[in-house]
């Protein structure tokens, strides 16, 4: 799902940020550029790099991205 629609970021994008060692929102800020626009994304971004570090921090190396759904 797309979290900030002005620099195109995913929620995917920010899971890959969290388990590749980024540890904190403004490093996350720097390498995605996300919430550096307009800012209406902020909290859902905040959220979503708090749920992706919950799920796995960065000791996951990628193991706990969101697995892709399958066709129903």
């Amino acid at each position: 799902m797309i979290i900030c629609v002005c620099r195109s970021v995913s929620d995917r994008d920010i899971a890959r940020e969290a388990a590749s060692g980024c540890t904190d929102f403004a490093a996350l800020q720097q390498r995605l550029g996300v919430s550096t626009c307009c800012g209406v994304c902020r909290e859902f971004a905040e959220d979503a790099f708090a749920d992706a570090q919950a799920r796995c921090g960065s000791a996951c190396a990628g193991r706990c991205l969101p697995q892709p759904r399958q066709p129903a």
